[in-house]
């Protein structure tokens, strides 16, 4: 059986090996005991499949390859007792679309125990408008309640906030309680942002260049998706026990600050990998996210493509062009 896929068959630059194509069922790498053959009906475009999708950075470790992180189908057939032909789950993370052929296709293999069943009450649309975008700012929100920031503690920064991890951390943290200031290099985005529950909008800019070892503080937790000098910033302007929760590096992947937040105000860093999350925690995380996130608002930050739009929207994605959720419908 043959099936759509986008399809990397070297390391390129620009895009110049990504195409739409038809590939054989017998060709997906995974296979043997303990793995389920999945009908994917969505998947996402994520910045990391945007590094894959136009080859700018070396975050696939294997050709050929089908990217996509983030997969939402039925399962066909399993060779695993947990899954039943028919059920609907999700995947996120765990090497998909780097080391093993990903969702951004209209069939998919993965190991049993990869799998997340699809909460009740949403749509599979709706578990891909979150991905690994939306379950990773899950994450962010688990990190500040276990170190005890509370949402009467003060205002929580959420940088990056127009992006997939952003927007819906802001959902998150509001319906949470949280008093959120949503940072932004887009000021026409303000009315969008004040839609998903930001109290605040503040200009990115005032959070990126280099600043002072210890700053006013302000911050009771902070979302940090640029890390480099909003990183430090932040760490330098968190109130005394804050907490930081890192997850993305769109300004850098450096981080140039000091030790001065974290022993003279006792400030934690914690760092946040979304990959290889234990099962649990990942039904947690989706729990959570099925009780507090309000549907209608999921689906008006995101926008249904197919999958020769993903090929065009990677890189604007990367130029910050995109606002919000691309959905890939993988028949269209």
């Amino acid at each position: 059986m043959r099936f759509r896929a986008i399809y990397l068959d070297k390391p390129g630059h620009d895009g110049g090996t990504a195409q739409v194509r038809d590939v054989e069922d017998d060709a997906i790498p995974l296979r043997g005991g303990g793995t389920v053959a999945l009908d994917v009906a969505f998947s996402t475009v994520n910045y990391k499949d945007a590094l894959a999708i136009t080859g700018r950075s070396p975050v696939v470790r294997r050709f050929p390859m089908v990217p996509g992180i983030d997969l939402a189908g039925t399962v066909l057939a399993g060779e695993s007792a947990g899954w039943r032909a028919g059920d609907q789950v999700v995947a996120t993370g765990w090497g998909l679309g780097e080391e093993h052929w990903g969702g951004l296709a209209e069939r998919a293999r993965t190991k049993a125990d990869w799998l997340v069943r699809k909460p009740a009450s949403m749509t599979l649309y709706d578990t891909m408008a979150i991905g690994t975008a939306g379950f990773t700012a899950a994450l962010c929100l688990m990190a500040f309640e276990a170190q005890g920031v509370q949402p009467g503690d003060g205002e929580v920064l959420v940088t990056g906030a127009t992006g997939g991890v952003g927007s819906i951390a802001v959902m998150l943290l509001s319906s949470s309680g949280y008093r959120v200031v949503a940072a932004t290099g887009k000021p026409e985005a303000e009315a969008y942002l004040r839609r998903l529950g930001a109290h605040g909008v503040i200009d990115r800019a005032s959070l990126g260049a280099p600043g002072k070892p210890l700053q006013k503080e302000r911050w009771a937790a902070a979302v940090d998706t640029a890390g480099s000098h909003t990183l430090a910033n932040i760490c330098a302007s968190t109130r005394s026990n804050g907490v930081v929760a890192a997850c993305g590096l769109a300004q850098g992947l450096d981080f140039p600050g000091t030790v001065a937040p974290f022993i003279l105000r006792g400030i934690t860093l914690v760092g946040i990998n979304s990959v290889m999350v234990p099962i649990d925690k990942r039904e947690e995380a989706w729990r959570r996210m099925e009780r507090l996130l309000d549907r209608d608002r999921l689906r008006a930050l995101s926008r249904e493509i197919g999958l020769s739009d993903a090929l065009e929207a990677a890189p604007r994605l990367l130029a910050g062009e995109v606002t919000g959720r691309l959905v890939v419908n993988t028949r269209l």
